[in-house]
């Protein structure tokens, strides 16, 4: 798979988004968009083909959750990657049934990031992180 692909990263400026840009660069994919609102975030993937979203949980004026239904409901199958703090068995299940692709509970690891990349991406082998 092409290492340029096109990435959207939904969440907080201040702490997710950073992080998962930090982490998808280490492992070599830089074609990363970044926003922090549900609603601006459905307007870009309908103008830009992208192939991977990543969003965090709890987002600006809706949920992750509520973002991800809308971005199944138009019938994009964009892969999707959940990010989120606290949720139970019952949410990762709803997302699962909503259309998520891959979830993942922070703090993230670098290496469960990784894996579920790979997974999602079948990318067979990225860069190795750096220590941090």
């Amino acid at each position: 798979m092409d290492r340029n692909i096109s990435i959207l990263v939904v969440g907080n400026y201040q702490s997710t988004v950073p992080v998962v840009k930090d982490l998808l660069n280490q492992l070599g994919l830089s074609n990363i968009d970044k926003e922090c609102d549900g609603a601006v975030a459905l307007k870009k993937l309908n103008e830009t083909p992208y192939e991977l979203v990543i969003s965090e949980w709890n987002i600006e004026s809706m949920s992750g959750m509520d973002f991800l239904k809308e971005v199944r409901a138009t019938g994009n199958n964009v892969r999707f990657m959940m990010v989120a703090e606290q949720c139970g068995v019952q949410d990762v299940l709803a997302a699962k049934e909503a259309g998520v692709d891959n979830f993942i509970l922070k703090p993230l690891n670098a290496g469960t990031f990784r894996d579920k990349l790979q997974q999602m991406l079948g990318i067979q082998a990225f860069k190795t992180f750096r220590a941090m």
